[in-house]
């Protein structure tokens, strides 16, 4: 399968972006906890387009993700699924910036609460 410029990040396009980060003794001052989470996501714009992902870490306020191609900020449904369900939400994208490789990776707070 070609893979096209707007396909999915895989594992490993993920596992890379987060190694070129380093190991980051600085302080976190984030206000909630975060968990890494790594499963695939669709990102549907305002404008409706659906921009494949994958996510990098999410709390109880909202989401970090990698996809390609830029997300301007702004309210987004982002689509979770596993192996039984699939969940959506509506997401505000807080922030957007470019990495390697063609990737990004942006940030955002859930517009509605997560189902628990």
């Amino acid at each position: 399968m070609e893979e096209t410029p707007w396909s999915r990040p895989s594992m490993d396009d993920l596992k890379h972006v987060l190694e070129s980060f380093g190991n980051n003794d600085a302080v976190n001052l984030r206000n909630v906890d975060r968990l890494e989470l790594s499963v695939p996501a669709e990102v549907k714009t305002s404008r409706g387009n659906t921009i494949s992902a994958m996510t990098r870490e999410i709390s109880r306020q909202g989401l970090g993700l990698l996809h390609k191609g830029m997300l301007n900020p702004g309210e987004v449904i982002v689509k979770l699924a596993s192996e039984t369900r699939e969940f959506e939400y509506r997401v505000n994208i807080m922030w957007c910036t470019p990495c390697e490789n063609g990737m990004f990776i942006s940030g955002g707070e859930f517009v509605t609460k997560p189902e628990n």
